[in-house]
């Protein structure tokens, strides 16, 4: 797939990778929480993504081939596993990278910088705008990534806080494969929202629920939420206490939403009984419920107080804004008719000092987004009503900022004039992330 004429080859992944893949990442990954053994949780993540799972293949991994031995040891590997987010009922395809590692003997010859470039190139080529990662604090951003997508920030619930029992209409109980279509259309019932999500069909919610190996390290527990005999919502929360005694709670969705107050008792009250549970099994403390769910999340505002979190971020990046910008026309439509406004001319250019969006209009009305080059100087070009930097724009976009708090953060973001601005304050609110990513 590509050379630099060193003794490494980056190729596409094969099913016969398998074996090498899992002893690769599992010698590689979370080394500190084994001592340096293999990680028996990795080495089981990797065969199921190839054993299975409803969305990856091995033409999914990307390897790094050391040549000079005669088996084509892998040096390094990563896997972009493909998803599909929905904003406000607009589909965004993305790839998140994940298995990001390089055996210790191979580090040093900008292994992980080649395989990220390898699959971004493939991003492009098949038009997938978006690219995420979680991983090592500032790391990522020596490639292009910048921490864009909001991620928890909820209050932690101390177990003490949490209700012993609840009585009342609600009842919640572990998830079956029967659940599956049950659950895939509450996630269809969020996608027309203002949140940010990752929706699961039916076969996706079958393999959370029954598909993984037990020692999986991505492997999480689902629960229903049911009123009567009819499911109404889930609960996603993860298989063991944290090393901090946490119960972490990844998702929580309950249809409609205005029925959180009544059923937030007993969702409550089942995690305790759930971190309770673990804490017997494990013989250690079960100190708090930490919900990796937004601040507004209605399950964290009606539940009981909690301690204030520091939300965390995801990496984002995207090879393209303006193309990624594109998508979001019919939504900026719809934000700019909802707010009233009307832009006044044929043509508003947003410079993002690489190229140009042309948000074209007709009777004031979003019509196409297209790009052009960008000039050369253009926060102070009188033709360009906004000078934006690419990262910049990509908080934008994703609603992890907004207009106000880009133009403190970024001196060398402008805007024209105060209609300009208003325009695009009304284009870019803050958005929720609720997405549980599909790995």
């Amino acid at each position: 797939m590509s050379s630099r004429g060193d003794h490494y080859r980056i190729r596409r992944g094969r099913e016969s990778d398998v074996d090498q893949l899992a002893r690769l990442q599992a010698t590689v990954q979370l080394q500190a929480a084994t001592g340096g053994e293999p990680h028996a949780g990795i080495t089981a993540w990797v065969h199921d993504l190839l054993s299975g799972h409803p969305s990856v293949t091995p033409d999914d991994f990307l390897v790094v081939e050391d040549t000079t031995t005669t088996t084509g040891r892998l040096a390094a590997s990563l896997v972009g596993l493909r998803q599909e987010w929905i904003l406000a009922g607009i589909r965004l395809p993305l790839i998140q990278a994940e298995l990001v590692g390089t055996a210790p003997e191979h580090r040093g010859n900008q292994l992980t910088e080649r395989l990220l470039a390898a699959l971004h190139n493939r991003c492009a080529t098949d038009r997938v705008p978006l690219q995420i990662v979680e991983g090592i604090p500032h790391f990522y951003r020596r490639f292009g990534y910048d921490y864009a997508l909001a991620h928890g920030g909820a209050p932690t619930v101390p177990a003490t806080a949490l209700p012993d029992a609840y009585q009342g209409p609600w009842t919640v109980r572990p998830a079956t494969a029967a659940d599956a279509d049950a659950l895939a259309r509450l996630d269809r019932r969020q996608v027309d929202g203002d949140a940010l999500v990752c929706p699961r069909d039916a076969a996706a919610w079958r393999y959370e629920i029954v598909g993984r190996r037990t020692e999986a390290i991505v492997r999480r527990e689902v629960a229903v939420l049911r009123r009567g005999e009819q499911v109404q919502g889930y609960l996603v929360h993860g298989t063991a206490l944290s090393a901090a005694g946490e119960l972490t709670v990844l998702a929580a969705t309950c249809e409609p939403a205005g029925r959180w107050p009544e059923a937030a008792a007993a969702t409550y009250a089942y995690l305790g009984r759930v971190g309770r549970r673990y804490a017997t099994t494990a013989q250690r403390p079960f100190h708090a419920v930490r919900p990796l769910l937004d601040p507004g999340h209605l399950l964290a505002r009606v539940g009981p107080t909690g301690i204030p979190t520091r939300p965390r971020a995801w990496y984002a990046r995207t090879g393209d804004p303006v193309e990624l910008l594109a998508r979001l026309a019919p939504l900026l439509r719809s934000r700019w008719q909802s707010a009233d406004l009307c832009w006044p001319e044929s043509t508003l250019v947003i410079d993002t000092y690489t190229a140009s969006a042309h948000l074209e209009f007709d009777d004031g009305e979003l019509k196409a987004v297209t790009a052009r080059r960008s000039t050369i100087g253009p926060s102070s070009d009188a033709s360009n009503h906004a000078a934006i930097p690419p990262g910049a724009l990509l908080h934008l976009i994703v609603g992890y900022r907004t207009l106000p708090e880009v133009l403190d953060a970024w001196p060398d973001a402008a805007v024209r004039d105060g209609l300009t601005k208003r325009f695009l304050t009304a284009a870019f609110p803050r958005v929720p992330v609720r997405v549980w990513p599909w790995n």
